[in-house]
């Protein structure tokens, strides 16, 4: 598996079954770590790659961007040619706030060529990637982002978890939970939540963010509203807090193909405000827990939706029970099923 970030419990959830069966994982999170695992790998293995950012986007220059696409390449060209299977799982159909386009596109190029088994989470994605790369239908499988029940802490409720951020009676408060990022659309949504009447929502604010980022952030909050922040990793005890006191999650993303974040607000109950994208609806557009605002009109289709009493009465039971529909272990056996299926 590359990367697997120890920080982000997708890849354990999607594993757990094929772990039951006696798969052995070997992880990595560095381009050196893919090359040593995959020297080793043949028949009989499978080399499954997921998010393709520390190939390329960690580079400094273009040519060391080249240079590493080259000697991924080379890795897994290799563990191929030795009878390993090689699945990649497609998170984004280009990584967020990407670095050397033009090589990171050759290398999703190059990996819906070389894969196997392309990993989709939705029915459409060929679609949505056709502008940028071709995927083979004969190759996709699709297995739906699992929810995240039985993994976070959920014991606080709503109530307690209102209470620890001061949060009064009547007073609705959104959340935006994940790293805090400019591609995610942080300045549309500070800009709504300005603009919100007759009364703005509190903002809460909770995820990493890189000086830079936290910079950014803070010059852009706005006058007259209430922003609760917490610019570090959430620790998984306290996750439930920023999800039960909030009224709605809104993901006011600009590019955005599969959210955990989505998955993760269902678990807890948490209504969700995404953007009106063909994808998104299609995937999600019979969930009455959700609602949409118009990408192409981000901040005045947020404001509107923030300023609406509606929009805070979206059913939190209707999200759990999505929730639980996507319980993690029996799509984990779905996962299994695969490597059975392909590695013998």
């Amino acid at each position: 598996m590359f990367p697997a970030y120890d920080d982000n419990p997708y890849i354990t959830l999607l594993t757990l079954a094929a772990r039951a069966r006696g798969y052995e994982f070997v992880e990595s999170t560095s381009l050196e770590g893919l090359e040593r695992t995959a020297a080793q790998l043949g028949s009989g293995d499978a080399l499954h790659l997921h998010w393709t950012a520390p190939i390329v986007q960690r580079a400094s220059s273009a040519d060391e961007a080249a240079t590493r696409a080259a000697r991924f390449r080379t890795a897994v060209d290799g563990a191929a040619s030795r009878g390993a299977r090689v699945l990649w799982t497609l998170h984004n159909v280009v990584p967020h706030d990407v670095r050397h386009e033009a090589i990171e596109l050759e290398l999703c190029r190059y990996l819906a060529e070389r894969a196997d088994v392309i990993h989709t989470m939705t029915d459409d994605v060929a679609e949505v990637a056709a502008p940028f790369y071709a995927l083979d239908a004969r190759k996709i499988v699709v297995i739906p982002h699992p929810s995240y029940q039985g993994v976070y802490p959920s014991q606080v409720d709503r109530g307690d978890a209102r209470s620890r951020f001061g949060l009064a009676e009547g007073e609705h408060a959104i959340l935006f939970f994940g790293q805090l990022r400019p591609y995610k659309g942080l300045d549309a949504l500070l800009s709504a939540v300005a603009l919100a009447s007759p009364r703005p929502p509190v903002l809460l604010l909770a995820g990493r963010a890189g000086d830079d980022d936290r910079a950014a952030i803070e010059a852009l909050l706005p006058d007259g509203v209430r922003v609760i922040t917490h610019y570090e990793h959430v620790d998984d005890a306290d996750v439930q807090r920023w999800f039960r006191a909030a009224d709605v999650a809104v993901l006011p993303y600009r590019r955005v193909l599969n959210s955990g974040t989505l998955h993760l607000a269902a678990t807890f109950g948490l209504p969700v405000v995404l953007p009106d994208e063909v994808h998104l609806r299609r995937a999600f557009g019979g969930e009455e827990w959700i609602a949409w605002f118009d990408p192409a009109r981000p901040v005045e289709s947020l404001a509107d939706l923030l300023g609406s009493p509606t929009t805070f009465e979206l059913p939190r039971e209707a999200a759990a029970a999505f929730s639980h529909r996507l319980a993690p272990y029996a799509l984990s056996e779905r996962y299994a099923d695969l490597l059975d299926a392909r590695l013998g």
